[in-house]
């Protein structure tokens, strides 16, 4: 059964690359076909664990049987005594079996008393202190215990070196959750004969009277009252295409000799694109990169609380970031979080009543989302977030906000000609990308001090 799982797991990653390397990748689809062969895999892996386990805990109980009914006295099995001997010596248990089921019990939580001494330091049972030393399943040198006199793989002279050792036609590598920020917010492809793209927008940054829609006016008057005329302001959003490359030289034996390497180069260097293209969404300068949300006028620095010590988060600070994020955003919203951020989260709580409650809600099983949630929208762990107490550490954000546009996807080629004297292939890419916040300043609501926006940040503490 754990084999078949394997299988599936392999031919959904198998499918994920080749979207991934294909001329038009869908990351999202990628990232939905990573997710099930990861499920995939650690359900075979647990599988194949419990059916080891099971195996063998069926023979330490036929093995012990087995030296019960047939104790002969060149078969190897030593028999010490009986129950009352084994309970003299120091064995709180009077046979194997009652030691498995209390072991077995100790799962759901219910614990025999027995078994507190015997904890061994990788969190298991002791199956010496339970039966005694000299039990047949015991894990000490016995006389049973025989030493190999011929051929075998112990000893490199007699046989050991002909054993040899597959090697995996992968390369093992970390998986990084590159791609969540680039597949939320607004792109757009960009025709064959365009380098950049104009986008129309109203210049609204208040809603008092006179300022909605960036001027008009509606009024009451009287009967044959004079009308006064007012009128919408706009605005040109401009977006030009930046360039960002990667670049590989490998030598023509390397390839042929190893050749997982490759579709991993194929792979992992588009995603290091991935990686500085996401990071610009966030900390972009805007100078020759995309103008990332820290940088743009639309986002709304939310000052910490008064005597709150530095480096710190408190329950204020994300209910305070919540009333600021502009209402019909919230739909679309999520927390980015630097990592370091969590044991904070993880210990915050609201009032309520006599009790409280926490801020953060863990996921609820296996089968919930993958992430823990704030106000009900998910909390993104993110590399591109700064570090604790400093502007960016935690972000509320609606990335559907945020305006993107692309030139045929992320382009690859490779070419024998560049270093053909020392025989080396060259791998490129480019991807042509540029984005900015669709808002130019945070909004001044109608009856209110403070403005919104669809981009919060906590300021530095």
């Amino acid at each position: 059964m754990w084999k078949k799982l394997l299988e599936q797991a392999r031919q959904k990653a198998n499918a994920a690359k080749a979207i991934l390397e294909g001329e038009t990748p869908n990351v999202e689809e990628a990232d939905k076909l990573l997710a099930e062969a990861e499920a995939l895999r650690k359900q075979a892996d647990a599988i194949k664990k419990a059916t080891g386990l099971a195996d063998g805990a069926d023979a330490d109980i036929r093995a012990f049987d087995l030296a019960a009914q047939q104790p002969a006295a060149n078969s190897g099995i030593v028999v010490t005594g009986d129950a009352a001997d084994r309970a003299l010596a120091g064995n709180p248990f009077k046979a194997f079996g009652e030691f498995l089921m209390a072991v077995k019990n100790a799962g759901p939580g219910n614990v025999d008393k027995r078994l507190l001494p015997l904890r061994d330091a990788e969190d298991g049972y002791s199956i010496n202190g339970a039966m005694g030393d000299e039990f047949v399943g015991g894990m000490v040198k016995s006389r049973f215990a025989r030493k190999q006199t011929g051929l075998n793989e112990g000893n490199n002279a007699l046989g050991g070196f002909l054993v040899g050792t597959d090697q995996g036609g992968s390369l093992l590598q970390r998986v990084y959750n590159v791609g969540e920020l680039l597949r939320r917010v607004d792109m757009v492809g960009i025709s064959p004969n365009a380098n950049g793209m104009v986008f129309n927008a109203v210049n609204e940054t208040a809603r008092a009277d006179g300022s909605r829609r960036g001027g008009i006016l509606a009024y009451w008057t009287a009967e044959a009252g004079t009308k006064v005329p007012s009128h919408p302001a706009f605005r040109a959003l401009e977006l030009r295409l930046r360039k960002l490359v990667g670049l590989v030289y490998a030598t023509d034996e390397l390839l042929q000799d190893a050749s997982a390497l490759e579709s991993w180069i194929m792979s992992n260097l588009p995603e290091e694109l991935r990686y500085v293209a996401e990071n610009a969404i966030i900390n972009g300068t805007g100078v020759g990169q995309p103008q990332g949300i820290l940088a743009s006028g639309a986002v709304v620095p939310v000052a910490g609380e008064v005597g709150q010590a530095v480096d710190t988060i408190v329950t204020e600070n994300v209910e305070n970031m919540w009333s600021r994020m502009w209402a019909p955003s919230r739909r679309n919203a999520v927390w980015l979080i630097n990592q370091d951020c969590e044991p904070q989260l993880m210990r915050m709580t609201r009032d309520v009543g006599t009790g409280g409650m926490p801020v953060m809600t863990p996921p609820g099983g296996l089968t919930a989302a993958p992430y823990s949630t704030i106000f009900g929208k998910p909390v993104i762990p993110c590399e591109y977030c700064q570090t604790v107490g400093t502007l960016g550490d935690i972000l509320l954000v609606d990335l559907s906000e945020y305006q993107m546009i692309e030139k045929g996807g992320m382009q690859s080629a490779s070419s024998i000609h560049l270093q053909f004297l020392t025989d080396e292939t060259v791998f490129r890419f480019v991807y042509r990308v540029d984005g900015r916040s669709k808002w130019n300043a945070p909004l001044a609501p109608a009856n209110s001090a403070l403005t919104q926006s669809p981009f919060i940040a906590l300021a530095t503490r």
